[in-house]
């Protein structure tokens, strides 16, 4: 589709509906029994970016000259942290409905929010508040009681303990009993929570390659694949990633229109790929701008491999 797609036309919704909606409890009967960490599974890098909110302050984790340029030159420099800032076209309920089943959810506290207001961040924050989006992804496991969705919760950027408390009581008390081991698996990069809450699962490895150029990104994970998988849920992530040289060389470009060209060769990489125990198989495979393409059925496909074994 190239750079003809943009994040304005939210890439075709419909194609991105219904199909997938209810995949795995459309599964093979055969796969029912398989182990989630040898599954197939379609994941969102960055979930929540579709709300990133454009009078918000620069992340307070992003380096020392940005947050400088900002503040002497907000005009220019928001626009472009914006643009560059933006993974996901699609709202939470929309990847869900695509498929999406490993949501990627980077929570912060604004120093300049109310007390208990969480957000999520990347590079700024969201419009979106943490409890009303988990409260809407509980909405839509209700009408879906045979999926699962993994919620990987990390970043924690201006996290208290007690903040950190009041977070998990919320994942308690919208999920209830939807947890483990019934629809969400909530894993939770925090270790001091991680041992007073036993509902919390440990965070997910996320391969994350960090390049600019598609083969890179590859060499990357074929790297990490030679090396062994992880024993437990894993995350292939295929995002391409931008660095000061490349966003200065590229000044009217975006995340959005250096990926979208590379999703060919990305998903023909991906249509590659093994789940199950093996040591190079790939198990929850992340990516930008979902929808874009047919990267959801395609990590949704590769589960028929599971029947050839």
């Amino acid at each position: 589709m190239g750079g003809q797609v943009s994040a304005s036309n939210s890439f075709s919704r419909l194609h991105c509906r219904n199909a997938n909606e209810d995949w795995m409890s459309a599964l093979c009967p055969r796969l029912w029994d398989v182990p989630l960490h040898h599954l197939s599974i379609p994941g969102s890098h960055d979930t929540m970016t579709y709300c990133l909110n454009k009078k918000s302050p620069i992340s307070h984790e992003e380096s020392r000259l940005l947050q400088l340029l900002n503040k002497a030159l907000p005009c220019i420099t928001r626009p472009v942290v914006l643009k560059w800032s933006v993974t996901q076209a699609l709202d939470v309920t929309e990847q869900l409905d695509a498929g999406v089943r490993y949501l990627d959810l980077r929570i912060a506290h604004m120093l300049e929010g109310s007390e208990k207001n969480l957000h999520f961040v990347h590079m700024v924050y969201t419009t979106a508040l943490v409890e009303d989006t988990l409260t809407e992804i509980s909405e839509w496991l209700e009408r879906h009681p045979r999926e699962v969705v993994i919620l990987a919760c990390r970043n924690f950027e201006g996290l208290s303990e007690d903040l950190h408390e009041y977070l998990v009581a919320c994942i308690k008390n919208i999920f209830g009993d939807m947890l483990c081991p019934r629809g969400v698996i909530v894993s939770y990069e925090d270790e001091s929570s991680l041992r007073r809450h036993h509902e919390l699962w440990p965070g997910v490895p996320y391969w994350w390659g960090n390049r600019v150029k598609t083969e890179a990104l590859i060499r990357y994970l074929e790297t990490m694949k030679s090396c062994g998988r992880p024993g437990g849920l894993f995350v292939a992530g295929i995002n391409l990633t931008e660095n000061l040289q490349y966003v200065l060389a590229h000044p009217s470009e975006s995340l959005e229109k250096m990926t979208l060209p590379n999703l060919p060769r990305l998903s023909a990489w991906v249509r590659e790929q093994c789940p199950g125990p093996g040591s190079r198989c790939t198990n929850i495979i992340a990516g930008d701008f979902i929808g874009a393409d047919g990267f959801v059925s395609d990590v949704i496909a590769l589960n028929q491999k599971l029947l050839w074994c």
